[in-house]
């Protein structure tokens, strides 16, 4: 699909290019033919006037030939011009070439087969253009310009064009090739992130389904019991239903952080004295496992954003931290200003995140350790949430870790009082 997706765009792009292209060259070319047949017309009017000029005015009879009339001035074309009767017989010739009559002949035929005052005919190789004026007395004169390197132009422009768009055509071939793999990446990515997010809900709902269903046959296997009998049964309904309960909420949760468009309330608030507030709810919760906790918060930060949901950031990083950190072991939690910047850190002792991990850890149900997340009831989503709501708020979130060491998250927000 994608590989059919990449060679429409390749070939949209290059279509889109070859019209662009040649566009271009028939405006090049268009401007060329007019220059050079402008460039032809005015140089068989300055031969026509130099020729009258040289042959006189009214009355004077035509020459049967003249070899040594004077040539035009230099850098100009090769040229002549013949002289005819009402009838269209041959009676003067102008020319510095010693030509048989057979040529000249044939170039007035030419000339007159037009049936035109201008035109260009190609004679023995050569391209002859040619314009044909009133002389006196009734006859007729007509100018031969030789246009050969002229009209050279024109078919050495088509010529260029041809090759030039060929090479240009398969340069853009492959660098066309190159974007559209690249365009292409993304969406490919977004959409193995959605097969995946499917199969991840699938297999977090199987579970939980497989064993309320479980307990129900139990229930439903042993009728004659009393509800007091079967109250075992009933919790573990009322347990996993709870935790399909909370893993809808997270899903519809980021699903609206991600696409409504409904904006959060924002306002200034006093960070310092949010993130305090968390301490205090999570601070039994630190010590009853055993944690101990340091925090070193510099007061009076303030941010512009939902208060509401960067506790809950800050919930879901000290969460993460009680599950992750070893017996004894210690909680470390700063916030403060650096350069216009909130910075706010919570680093835990214990295992650590490997670095094949660490790359992955902000992804939808993605767990370093699934078995131990599902004991806690997690689902691999928490980090994923917080990712999203810090980056709502124009902010970064980061994680590195030692293994066997410590594990540090990272927050970093534009500061509203800074």
């Amino acid at each position: 699909m994608f590989k059919q997706l990449r060679n429409k765009f390749l070939i949209l792009n290059l279509i889109i290019i070859s019209i662009l292209m040649l566009a271009a060259f028939l405006s090049i070319y268009g401007l060329t033919y007019t220059n050079v047949y402008r460039d032809i017309d005015r140089e068989l009017h300055r031969i026509s006037e130099f020729s009258r000029k040289k042959d006189g005015g009214p009355g004077q009879p035509p020459l049967d030939r003249d070899l040594n009339s004077p040539p035009p001035p230099p850098n100009r074309s090769v040229s002549f011009v013949l002289i005819t009767d009402g009838e269209g017989t041959l009676v003067h010739i102008a020319s510095i070439f010693d030509m048989d009559n057979t040529f000249y002949e044939s170039a007035k035929e030419a000339a007159l087969s037009r049936d035109a005052n201008t035109g260009t005919f190609k004679m023995d190789g050569t391209y002859w253009a040619f314009m044909t004026r009133p002389h006196f007395d009734g006859y007729n004169k007509i100018i031969f310009l030789d246009v050969t390197s002229q009209l050279g132009i024109l078919t050495n422009l088509i010529y260029t064009f041809l090759a030039v768009a060929l090479i240009m055509l398969i340069f853009i071939f492959f660098i066309s090739r190159f974007f559209a793999n690249r365009s292409i990446k993304p969406i490919k990515e977004a959409f193995d992130k959605q097969k995946q997010f499917i199969a991840d809900v699938s297999h977090e709902l199987k579970t939980p389904l497989t064993v309320i269903n479980t307990n129900v046959d139990v229930l439903l296997s042993n009728r004659q019991e009393s509800i007091n009998d079967q109250v075992k049964w009933l919790h573990y309904i009322k347990s996993e239903t709870e935790r399909m309960t909370r893993l809808t909420n997270d899903l519809l949760y980021l699903a609206q952080i991600d696409y409504s468009n409904m904006k959060m309330i924002y306002s200034n608030f006093d960070f310092s004295e949010a993130a305090e507030d968390v301490l205090l709810t999570m601070e039994a919760v630190i010590f009853e496992n055993n944690i101990s906790l340091q925090y070193n918060i510099e007061p009076n930060v303030f941010l512009y954003g939902n208060r509401e949901q960067l506790q809950q950031v800050i919930m879901i990083l000290l969460d993460n931290a009680i599950k992750y950190t070893n017996n004894q072991g210690y909680i470390d939690f700063s916030l403060k200003k650096s350069h216009h910047q909130v910075i706010l850190s919570i680093t835990n002792t214990g295992e650590g995140i490997s670095v094949e991990h660490i790359g992955r850890i902000f992804d939808r149900f993605y767990r370093t350790d699934a078995s131990r997340s599902r004991a806690g009831g997690g689902y691999g989503l928490g980090l994923a949430i917080a990712k999203a709501i810090i980056e709502q708020h124009k902010g970064k979130i980061s994680a590195k870790s030692v293994v066997s060491q410590s594990t540090t998250f990272s927050i970093e927000l534009p500061c509203s009082s800074c």
